[in-house]
């Protein structure tokens, strides 16, 4: 059960969890008069992961995988319990983070694909280059930007490039413009992070005395995972017994713990530039950790999601909700825990443009919102409910399929299906397993929840929704 004490200290926290189980030219940025001044405006260093659970590190109450520096970060910050991100994979968490709009609203239900897989779920080929982004806004307001690492917002003949959206300098995949050097190495995936790390360093130290923003977008956890041997060794303990295999806790916790190891590298740059005052560090996930039930994740799927139901593609709160760990240092509150504040990928635009006191397009319409307070330590009530939609299959075990719609709006999360099947409703505070639905005992909040949502789905581009979506059906034998 969650606790409903506004701000807790990291043991208090831990004991906690211990009982819950085109490209467009704009006009440019105006400053707008905010509590920070516009000689003070702080740098930004956005830190993705990839598939990584929210229980998967130890300031989240894991106590097998090795993540000091992230653990660290959190003891030097301000760590978040409800976070979440506005997409169950990859395209559409990273379109809300860019944009502040729901990835439905730019047609990303899904990940982009080739072409073809991308038609056939009546998506485009990658976002489009007209959408106001917190790059590009930023870029235009001053600041020098950067995106190093995964890109994923479109690839193939004919997409733009990651520079088309505001990036001044970029080295990335899944993208086109300049790569990540050695995709064709066995050990890439396993040696991407360090690599991602260096270019960022780099765009750091040459930027240091200017206004930067900076994404690092990593390719870890995500399958398919082949760690070094030396990476694997902290993890020997975990190897079967008899036969010459390695563990999926060896193969997954080596990835995280690389993971941790370069993103304190980052850290440790950072700090040593003098630039921990003036730069906001801040770290979360994607998605929920991917399922063995994934071919390429079959040796390694074993991400954790702490107490929560649901894996990637999934609606439920694993699938959704993310650690977030915010450091800036002389500003951020040390060593606490935001029990409280409901947070979301989409408030992350308008949040960093009111830290860098720089004003929002006035079209930009947002359906995120203004967290700069939250960051800053003190926990807020948000405005606007959020939403979710997924519109196709979940795969791995029966209580993570979920249905296709969701909403959370204060205490509560409905999840339904458009047709009104399989309603849900629990109160996430004091159920964040969701396990026990109370539908039936609040049908005044089923309706006024229902018809939210229904609403908003209506508002959504229409397009294929694959047969099985939100169905959690088990085929049970029958007589023939």
């Amino acid at each position: 059960m969650e606790s409903n004490t506004t701000i807790l200290n990291r043991r208090q926290f831990l004991a906690v969890l211990g009982t819950a189980a085109t490209a467009i030219t704009l006009p440019s940025c105006t400053f707008a008069a905010n509590a920070t001044a516009k000689n003070n405006r702080p740098n930004f260093v956005f830190i993705f992961a990839d598939d990584l659970g929210w229980g998967d590190l130890g300031c989240y109450g894991n106590r097998q995988i090795k993540t000091p520096n992230l653990d660290r970060l959190a003891e030097k910050g301000l760590l978040f319990t409800q976070f979440y991100v506005n997409g169950s994979v990859c395209s559409p968490s990273r379109t809300a983070i860019m944009t502040s709009h729901y990835p439905a609203r730019h047609r990303v239900h899904g990940h982009f694909a080739s072409h073809e897989q991308n038609e056939a779920r009546a998506m485009p080929n990658w976002l489009n280059p007209k959408a106001y982004t917190v790059t590009r806004v930023l870029k235009n307001a001053g600041y020098v930007t950067g995106h190093f690492g995964k890109w994923h917002l479109g690839s193939g003949v004919g997409a733009p490039g990651p520079g088309d959206y505001g990036i001044d300098e970029h080295c990335t995949v899944t993208s086109n413009g300049p790569q990540l050097e050695g995709q064709n190495d066995p050990y890439f995936r396993a040696k991407s992070t360090a690599q991602i790390v260096d270019k960022t360093i780099q765009f750091i130290e040459k930027n240091h005395d200017k206004h930067f923003y900076v994404n690092v977008w990593m390719l870890l956890p995500h399958a398919t995972l082949h760690p070094t041997d030396e990476q694997m060794k902290p993890y020997q303990r975990y190897a079967p017994r008899g036969v010459p295999y390695k563990g999926a806790k060896q193969i997954y916790y080596a990835s995280v713990s690389d993971l941790d190891k370069q993103i304190g590298r980052l850290i440790k740059k950072i700090d040593e530039l003098g630039l921990a005052d003036d730069t906001v560090i801040a770290f979360s996930s994607d998605n929920g950790p991917e399922d063995f039930d994934i071919g390429n994740a079959v040796h390694s799927g074993i991400g954790s999601t702490g107490p929560f139901r649901g894996r990637k593609r999934s609606i439920y709160e694993g699938g959704v909700r993310m650690p977030f760990i915010v450091r800036w240092s002389g500003h951020t509150p040390t060593g606490r825990v935001d029990n409280t504040t409901v947070i979301a990928g989409v408030d992350w635009f308008p949040t960093v443009c009111d830290l860098a006191g720089v004003k929002l397009p006035n079209d930009l319409k947002p359906d995120g919102e203004n967290m700069s307070q939250a960051i800053l330590g003190k926990p807020r009530q948000r405005n606007k409910p959020l939403m979710w939609e997924w519109r196709f299959r979940v795969f791995g075990d029966m209580v993570h399929k979920c249905p296709m719609l969701a909403i959370r709006d204060g205490q509560w999360k409905l999840l339904m299906n458009p047709d009104h099947s399989r309603i849900e409703l629990y109160n996430i505070p004091a159920d964040p397993t969701e396990l026990d639905n109370v539908a039936v005992q609040h049908p005044d909040v089923v309706k006024k929840l229902s018809e939210m949502l229904l609403k908003w789905q209506g508002t959504l581009p229409p397009g294929v929704v694959e047969q099985v979506a939100g169905s959690n059906a088990y085929p049970w034998p029958e007589n023939k």
